[in-house]
């Protein structure tokens, strides 16, 4: 199916699917049926034209997902006016300069951030309201927005004695209008507002729905963070684009809980980022894989497929039974666990994307993606290395085609920056291609590392070996005078759970140092282990600010 035009997308699927589920909050009464969230839509829209909201205005969304956040989203974004999810991390001040710099009219905000912000210093913004009822919080100097929302559910029912599928009919807007600023960064002078149109969403739920094969009825457990553009291309946009039921986690996705709501929910497709496989792995396989007799059990032939083949029965049982894959994205897969799963041969599938990109780049479904890639260039997409041997010798990631930005916005200097002379969108990361055009990721280009004797170090594969040794929760590899030291944030709770000391925990670093010298190249041998009490710093994407350590 292709996605002719992004907003009559839902004008068709809010008709079609009119009676059926569309979202809830897990745990919860809060729920809709498309029509009923349709309708809500139609309210949010006689609130904006009567308040003079313009085609092209912006409206700002912050606060965690919620049933309430879609409903402002496809509002604001079937309206005619664009979308700034921003992303409830970030601290109040760069809220604050996000709402100014992107020239945000409304703004829908959780109550326990708005308390945080300080109106006077939103230059633009002419009212803001409640994700918790809509409720207006504040407007600005004489509007008359109040009156508006006191009168709201007199307007809406003299346009709509009742409101039925007919009533759904949303705005001609072009698929080159801007629909989505997402921004990168909220600190002042790094901001980037990524301009993404109607054709880049579009593009990517014509993928969606051509693979992924979703229908109404199914179940989406969404636990990505919305302000994100990978939960809300896939999540969201593309579940409610079919019909499929969207439940909404609303909690913090340890994998405990996740699992829970796997079983309750039964989701017939799975979006991931790395951590939560890689922490099931560490956490819950790796300790049985660790066992002497399993380890016997392993090394008999035949034996050993029964074993793996008994594994993957039980973790698809554990995720819910009922889905087709998990997409892993957002980040790459630690080696050791992906060589895992494909052993077993687990129904997952690594994607590869970025904001600028809204998001995915490249993807190839289960069980058809090659070994340690992330899938192949998208067909509406192309893929070039900078390198002299882009098969063998990694260079910068560069794509164009659909799903590539509009641009910065306000920034003609980064958007600049951002694309060769040819056009081409630099994406920071370095990878290699093979001749199908599969890409394989190497590490970021800012982050490399030259040896002394001019090899090139992608510290991200050497802290994936560190990160699956005992008793490590996390790590950084940093180059100090001409050497690699390797900055570790310990699991103290596994420690103590064993009686282990200090003086104990430095022998286990050293162990630790020993073994990933003896599976790296010579070049790649880490000098020594510094232990850090707390978690690295990390931006609201949760990568670690690696900046910081050098």
């Amino acid at each position: 199916m292709r996605v002719e035009n992004f907003v009559k997308l839902y004008e068709g699927s809010f008709k079609e699917n009119f009676d059926f589920p569309a979202i809830n909050e897990y745990g919860t009464s809060n729920s809709y049926t498309y029509g009923e969230m349709a309708q809500e839509i139609a309210k949010l829209h006689i609130l904006f034209e009567a308040a003079k909201i313009q085609k092209g205005d912006k409206i700002a969304l912050i606060g965690k997902s919620s049933c309430k956040w879609c409903i402002a989203y496809l509002a604001t974004a079937t309206y005619g006016a664009i979308v700034v999810p921003i992303l409830q991390d970030f601290n109040p001040n760069d809220i604050q300069h996000i709402i100014n710099h992107s020239e945000s009219a409304f703004l829908f905000v959780v109550d326990s951030i708005w308390d945080t912000l300080e109106e006077e210093k939103l230059s633009d913004l002419r009212a803001a309201f409640s994700l918790s009822d809509f409720g207006l919080k504040y407007q600005k100097g004489e509007e008359n927005i109040n009156v508006i929302v006191a009168e709201l559910p007199a307007l809406f029912a003299k346009k709509y004695p009742k409101f039925e599928r007919k009533n759904i009919v949303y705005p001609e807007i072009s698929d080159d209008e801007v629909i989505v600023l997402n921004y990168t960064s909220g600190t002042t002078g790094f901001s980037k507002g990524v301009m993404i149109t109607g054709s880049n969403l579009s593009g990517n739920l014509t993928f969606g729905h051509e693979h992924f094969h979703m229908k109404p009825g199914d179940n989406m457990l969404s636990f990505l963070p919305l302000a994100h553009t990978y939960g809300t291309a896939f999540e969201f946009l593309y579940a409610l684009s079919t019909g499929c039921q969207m439940v909404i986690l609303g909690k913090t996705p340890s994998p405990k809980i996740l699992l829970k709501a796997f079983a309750d929910v039964r989701p017939g497709l799975i979006l991931s980022v790395p951590l939560i496989l890689e922490k099931i792995y560490k956490n819950m396989i790796l300790p049985m894989l660790a066992k002497t007799s399993m380890k016997l059990a392993l090394s008999v032939p035949m034996l050993d497929k029964t074993i793996y083949a008994q594994f993957r029965k039980k973790l698809i049982a554990a995720f819910g039974g009922k889905f087709v894959q998990i997409i892993i994205g957002g980040a790459p897969l630690n080696a050791e666990v992906e060589g895992f799963f494909r052993k077993i041969d687990f129904p997952m599938s690594v994607g590869y994307g970025m904001t600028e990109c809204a998001p995915l780049i490249s993807f190839t479904l289960y069980p058809n993606s090659p070994a340690y890639s992330c899938g192949k260039i998208l067909r509406q997409m192309e893929v070039r290395i900078d390198s002299e041997d882009p098969y063998n010798i990694a260079g910068e990631i560069q794509v164009r085609g659909q799903h590539v930005m509009h641009g910065y916005y306000n920034n003609e200097e980064a958007t600049k920056a951002v694309f060769t002379d040819d056009g081409w969108l630099k994406t920071g990361d370095l990878g290699t291609i093979d001749k199908d055009n599969n890409i394989y990721i190497r590490g970021r280009l800012k982050s490399l590392i030259l040896s002394a004797s001019g090899q090139n170090i992608y510290p991200e594969e050497i802290e994936a070996k560190l990160d699956n040794l005992p008793f490590v929760m996390e790590s950084l590899v940093v180059e100090r005078e001409g050497k690699l030291v390797a900055l570790v944030y310990p699991d103290y709770d596994a420690m103590a759970s064993i009686g282990l000391d200090e003086t104990d925990f430095n022998k286990l670093m050293d162990k630790n140092r020993e073994t990933l010298n003896r599976t790296v190249a010579n070049f790649e041998k880490i000098s020594k282990i510094e232990l850090y009490a707390e978690e690295f710093e990390k931006t609201p994407k949760k990568s670690i600010k690696r900046y910081l350590y050098k």
